[in-house]
């Protein structure tokens, strides 16, 4: 009877610990949610003061401190998404790679890391008021899905290669991002039309600056990607739709970088390609919703 009742208590610790870890993380889910949508409201107001801004420097000071502001926030939404990655990862055992919910706070967390160093590095609160947003569709979307873990099937073991393949593909889908962004700016801005937003130049150096980024890290995608199927499946490749998918991604962005580089492309011709690329990356990433596969997402 007393060991029966020591089980008993364990089982409960046990219950008692998953619900408080998994509390942890609704909690820090929740904080980023609505520090997204905090720092889109403080973002876009930041916007509206440079729009109307006057020459006096009362305005100039106001403009100052609410894009800091957004930046702060940003990077505070950026921590609550990464306590969250971690407190899961530490919970299941395992990374970001078994859900649809799993991976799209994960390409939430790559768009919002790409957003602020672009904001930082070159000085403009547009690039980040846009990655917020697309940050905060990602999350609208997760919020949609079922948060259930699930259990690592077999041929998801190799737990450290699909970290490595899955971290990867987030860095570049949020690279691309941030490429994309750039692109229909570009699009809108090519004559300079508009004081507020940053100008061609800079924006099409924005656009080529995320591929630079994102492509070494979506090669590595296929890679990783190739020898993971070697090991759960017995070969490279499969002609699996998702690796159909990220093989196309992949030759738009070099067809990008070629263009770019050896035919000199500029302008629009470039920026169209950018916006291609990204019709891509959305076709991988929602592409399990229409085609069957190996892959479960």
């Amino acid at each position: 009877m007393r060991w029966q009742n020591s089980l008993w208590r364990l089982k409960q610790t046990k219950i008692v610990k998953g619900a408080n870890e998994l509390n942890t993380e609704t909690i820090f889910f929740d904080i980023g949610f609505y520090g997204l949508l905090l720092s889109i409201a403080v973002s876009m107001a930041a916007a509206l003061i440079k729009k109307v801004r006057s020459r006096e420097n009362g305005s100039s000071l106001r403009l100052l401190t609410a894009e800091k502001a957004s930046l702060f926030l940003s990077m505070l939404v950026w921590l609550a998404i990464t306590i969250f990655i971690v407190a899961r990862a530490i919970r299941t055992g395992h990374g970001p790679f078994t859900s649809m919910y799993e991976f799209s706070v994960a390409f939430a967390w790559g768009i919002l890391s790409m957003s602020i160093f672009f904001s930082w590095k070159y000085k403009n609160n547009v690039i980040n008021l846009l990655g917020l947003v697309a940050c905060a569709c990602l999350q609208t979307y997760a919020r949609t899905l079922s948060a259930q873990a699930q259990p690592l099937v077999p041929a998801l073991q190799n737990s450290l290669l699909l970290t490595a393949h899955v971290f990867s593909a987030v860095v570049a889908y949020g690279a691309f991002t941030i490429g994309l962004i750039a692109s229909i700016l570009f699009l809108i801005q090519k004559d300079d039309r508009f004081a507020s937003l940053p100008d061609s130049k800079t924006l099409e150096k924005i656009g080529y600056h995320s591929v630079i980024i994102g492509f070494p890290f979506m090669t590595l995608v296929i890679v990783l990607g190739a020898l993971w199927a070697d090991i759960a499946w017995g070969k490279f490749w499969s002609w699996d739709p998702k690796e159909t998918a990220s093989l196309i991604t992949w030759l738009i962005y070099a067809a990008y970088i070629h263009a770019r580089v050896m035919r000199g492309w500029r302008g629009v011709r470039s920026a169209l390609l950018l916006i291609i690329g990204f019709a891509a990356i959305l076709l991988t990433f929602f592409g399990s919703y229409f085609f069957s596969g190996l892959h479960a997402y």
